[in-house]
């Protein structure tokens, strides 16, 4: 892979650039505004990042947490475009290359999570089990689902990914102006694809990354299609890929632990606990421990000699932004170390593989896995998502399946697929015209996967408690 190719600019929907334009943004630039003024991003402040319907200022949502990726990855976009350049690793990058990653990282950043369903990444799951427990039983004209659809289209939805749907609303979901969505850049939807491979090829293979999930939709392939040829990834992770993966571990890794404490379900104490198991006690007199678990009870040390408030939350948020000094750096050195095999395709760990900052990234994954995501509030949440999801999916995959079609269908269904996006129904049209009948049949299960994708997590609540009568 060469860079010339990687920062392709060119766009789905090409346009004729006026020669008078006063604009001076790049394309990449141009891709920045385009995604923040966008209603799909705006959506981000109402959708779970840990904590549920928080009424906590403090406590990250998924608006929140996508501003912090973006501005890790575009530090990480700088310091290694940096390095690349000093170490003289590649003719074709220099500092204009350098300003288009970094753009390209930030903007990767903000649209990361953007295809996510409400209620966080539960709701992913809630959505496989459902079609996987449910497709088989579903009939058309009294042939079942499952006879339909070819195999790909089926695993589509026992795979479903938010990080796929992402690629679906910028490239056809935020109908603005027409059915191409934002209309990005190739190199930006490139740089979202964490996975390129088709539903079908998802396999858990150690040391193979690429294929740990589902990287486009059946109905996507044209675009994804287009996108690899275009960048010359062609079923290659896109290098900065990695980084913007990077970014996000970095975000909520130590997000979700300073988050628990803010919300008492963990102390500094018991973090210190924790890591000491897990990476080794802390210096003692003159024998030296481990500097992460010293760092964390420096910072609340000091916190507690200067009289603060609320030490823990002192510490916590000191010692995040050590954390994430460090796994910043070792990041950006990671891959400059491997830069040869990344630009191949040959590399398939993350980036922290190998790094002094990997066993403590695990370790607080570890950390947020026992004291958040197994605690009460999450599981209340689960069961709530659960409930609005299966309810969801019950009554509108019912209605879909016969929408657009000869059959005529029941009061209720009628209004039901009233209820559904005006632009998601266009889209539909507009990409189910001349297709085949299973075609159009995936393609009206996937409206609804589109429309309850595209809540937030307080529309999917009254959504289930209104057509309920419990509001």
């Amino acid at each position: 892979m060469n860079w010339n190719d990687l920062l392709c600019e060119e766009r789905i929907r090409q346009f004729t650039r006026s020669t008078t334009s006063n604009d001076l943004r790049t394309e990449f630039e141009k891709d920045y505004h385009r995604i923040i003024g966008s209603a799909a991003f705006r959506r981000l402040q109402d959708k779970t990042q840990v904590f549920p319907l928080d009424k906590s200022d403090y406590i990250r949502t998924r608006l929140t947490h996508s501003l912090e990726v973006s501005s890790f990855a575009k530090s990480l976009g700088q310091s290694v475009g940096q390095k690349i350049i000093d170490k003289k690793l590649d003719p074709d990058f220099g500092y204009i290359q350098k300003d288009h990653i970094c753009n390209i990282l930030q903007c990767g950043g903000l649209i990361h999570d953007i295809g996510n369903p409400p209620f966080g990444h539960y709701g992913e799951g809630v959505i496989q089990s459902w079609f996987k427990d449910n497709l088989p039983l579903l009939t058309y004209n009294g042939t079942p689902l499952t006879d339909i659809l070819t195999e790909q289209q089926q695993n589509d939805f026992y795979h479903f990914e938010g990080n796929t749907q992402a690629l679906r609303v910028v490239t056809k979901l935020h109908f603005l102006v027409d059915e191409h969505g934002m209309n990005l850049t190739k190199a930006l939807l490139g740089t979202i694809i964490k996975y390129p491979v088709a539903s079908t090829e998802v396999k858990s293979v150690p040391g193979d990354i690429r294929c740990k999930k589902m990287g486009y939709f059946y109905a996507d392939k044209d675009i994804f299609d287009d996108i690899q040829r275009s960048t010359g990834t062609n079923g290659r992770r896109h290098p900065l890929t990695y980084l913007l993966e990077a970014a996000d571990d970095i975000a909520y890794k130590t997000a979700d632990i300073e988050d628990a404490i803010k919300k008492g379900k963990l102390t500094v104490s018991l973090l210190a606990e924790e890591l000491e198991q897990r990476l080794g006690p802390a210096s003692s007199g003159t024998v030296k421990g481990n500097k992460y678990v010293d760092e964390l009870l420096r910072k609340y040390d000091k916190a507690v000699g200067i009289n603060h408030m609320h030490p823990d939350m002192y510490a916590i948020q000191n010692w995040s932004v050590f954390i994430q000094g460090k796994a910043l750096y070792a990041v950006s050195d990671s891959f400059t170390d491997h830069y040869d095999k990344l630009m191949c395709g040959e590399y398939n760990n993350d980036l922290f593989a190998g790094t002094d900052v990997n066993d403590v990234m695990n370790a607080l994954g570890d950390i947020a896995n026992k004291y958040v995501f197994s605690s009460r509030p999450i599981y209340k949440l689960e069961v709530a998502a659960d409930m609005i999801f299966n309810f969801l999916l019950d009554r509108f995959v019912k209605a879909a399946i016969y929408y657009d079609t000869d059959v005529t269908l029941s009061d209720l269904d009628k209004r039901l697929m009233e209820l559904v996006s005006r632009d998601y129904k266009k889209i539909y049209e507009i990409y189910s015209k001349d297709r085949s009948e299973n075609t159009k049949l995936y393609l009206r299960l996937l409206l609804v996967t589109d429309y309850i994708c595209g809540m937030t997590d307080s529309y999917a609540k009254n959504l289930y408690q209104e057509l309920n009568g419990i509001q």
